[in-house]
């Protein structure tokens, strides 16, 4: 759980950083774009423990 805590805490600041600075977020500034993302994950998730 710390991980993830870290990470998200990691990404709050690095994101406000890219906004200070005025430039494009590295990541899908939209909700389908996140979950694509997710999608990607999960479809890993799941090859990996079924096959």
């Amino acid at each position: 759980m710390r991980v993830v805590l870290l990470s998200g805490l990691s990404g709050f600041i690095l994101g406000s950083i890219f906004s200070m600075l005025n430039l494009p977020i590295p990541a899908p500034p939209n909700l389908a774009g996140i979950m694509g993302v997710v999608g990607i994950y999960l479809g890993y998730l799941a090859f990996n423990t079924f096959f």
